[in-house]
């Protein structure tokens, strides 16, 4: 899941803005864009982003990382002691299924906003 996400180019873009806080995002969805094809015109919408929270900083430095060429070995460490302040069922290291993490990382990251 992590290895998908930060290969993910949209999120990528979103975390590095997020992390300066006052930034402004213009955020044009594909749902946006069919409805123009049926002539109804809606703007895209625009954000003022915040301070980010603490998983969405540890999220930004796993993409980052993960990025760097140099680095050999990622660990996710610090996002990991994120998601498991936000969902206590991750501590213990418990075998958990993929799409939990998935979902307790992304609504930890908009319960943030």
């Amino acid at each position: 899941v992590l290895q998908n996400l930060s290969q993910t180019p949209v999120l990528r873009e979103l975390l590095k803005e997020a992390k300066m806080p006052g930034t402004t995002i213009k955020i044009e969805s594909p749902e946006l864009c069919m409805l123009c094809f049926f002539s109804f015109k809606q703007e895209p919408q625009l954000i003022k982003l915040d301070q980010p929270g603490p998983l969405t900083l540890a999220m930004h430095q796993f993409v980052t990382e993960m990025q760097e060429t140099k680095k050999g070995v990622v660990t996710p460490k610090e996002l990991f002691a994120q998601v498991c302040k936000k969902a206590i069922r991750f501590k213990g290291y418990q075998q958990q299924d993929s799409h939990e993490l998935l979902r307790y990382l992304l609504d930890g990251m908009r319960a943030e906003e």
